[in-house]
């Protein structure tokens, strides 16, 4: 009797044991899960919606993640990754709201110990460089205005009658991305360097900073239409989100919606859906693609890599140029090649 008492005891000692440690190995796997923080500098910027997007789906059964809205505000973004530090995340990827803001925001990940990827807003080199595990993921800014001013030299020299005063040059008023910002500098500075290189004569109505947003484009497009009208002859724009906003405004004034005496060309960056829709009508000339999908593959992938202890590419084809990053190349679309906008964005 005595012995069954044993053997009794001894096997409900095992099963408890072995429960046990069942639940310490749960436990420990929940434990090791990766944690990430997140921040996009604004959820209504239309490009960054669908790189969010993508991300999200990229990222889900891979990681345990929060993804903040900054809302366009430093400070906000500051807390955020405050919190996100204080949560013990493995890595953070950050889309800044102000490039010079980029050094602090390494300061708090540096003392912390924490792994940064910088996503389509590119920090200062001083800044990247001042800690080893910091990398950035996007595009050559002049890349993109090297590629517009391509489209409106192209498009410019087979529509002669754009040229509305037949003075041989381009009167033309552009739309700037936020201040200071690498892409806003870069594509602004490009798109005119590389039509005057090519002997396009250029005359500037007008050069104002709507940062990114579509309504304060179509508001600055207002005034302009007001007060220019049929002298404009090309509207230049950092990003398609300005872009749409200029088209809703001279729109309004009857031009861009079939008579083709009154046309104003608009070129944009981003190929966003609602701008290839756009070009497909014929309502705007062209955008530059930067591909969402693209770009989110990469912060994924590098991110992944870094919180787990991996290398920044292990398992990847990407490359790291001199100033450790990865970038993601662009493509001129027009009504010739929409689809492979359209890929890009499904």
């Amino acid at each position: 009797m005595l012995k069954k008492i044993t053997i009794l005891a001894s096997i409900i000692f095992v099963t408890v044991l072995s429960l046990f440690v069942g639940c310490s190995k749960e436990e420990s796997k929940a434990e090791k899960q990766i944690k990430l923080g997140i921040t996009i500098y604004s959820y209504s910027d239309n490009f960054l919606s669908f790189m969010r997007r993508n991300i999200e789906s990229m990222l889900k059964d891979k990681a345990s993640f929060i993804v903040n809205d900054s809302e366009n505000d430093q400070a906000k973004q500051y807390d955020q990754i405050d919190a996100a530090i204080q949560r013990k995340v493995d890595a953070l990827a950050i889309n800044l709201v102000d490039p010079m803001s980029a050094n602090m925001v390494i300061d708090k990940a540096k003392k912390a110990g924490i792994p940064v990827v910088f996503f389509n807003i590119e920090p200062r080199l001083e800044h990247i460089m001042s800690y080893d595990r910091v990398w950035y993921v996007g595009t050559k800014s002049r890349e993109s205005g090297d590629i517009q001013g391509e489209m409106v030299l192209n498009a410019w020299k087979s529509n002669s009658k754009w040229d509305k005063n037949n003075d041989g040059k381009i009167q033309y008023v552009l739309l700037k991305g936020l201040a200071g910002h690498p892409d806003t500098e870069g594509r602004t500075e490009r798109i005119k360097a590389v039509l005057t290189e090519n002997g396009i004569i250029l005359e500037e109505l007008d050069e104002q900073t709507a940062n990114w947003d579509i309504l304060q484009a179509q508001n600055i497009a207002n005034t302009w239409i007001k007060k220019y009208g049929d002298s404009i002859e090309f509207i230049f724009s950092n990003n398609d989100s300005m872009a749409l906003g200029a088209l809703k405004s001279i729109q309004a004034q009857g031009y861009n919606i079939g008579d083709e005496s009154k046309y104003i060309p608009i070129v944009g960056v981003d190929a966003i859906p609602e701008v290839i829709e756009e070009i497909r009508k014929g309502s705007i000339v062209g955008t530059v693609l930067q591909s969402p999908k693209d770009q989110a593959r990469a912060v994924v992938d590098m991110i992944l890599n870094v919180a787990s202890g991996k290398d920044v590419l292990d398992g990847t084809d990407y490359k790291l140029d001199e100033v450790k990053a990865v970038r993601v190349p662009y493509k001129a679309i027009t009504k010739d090649n929409i689809n492979d906008a359209l890929e890009a964005y499904n």
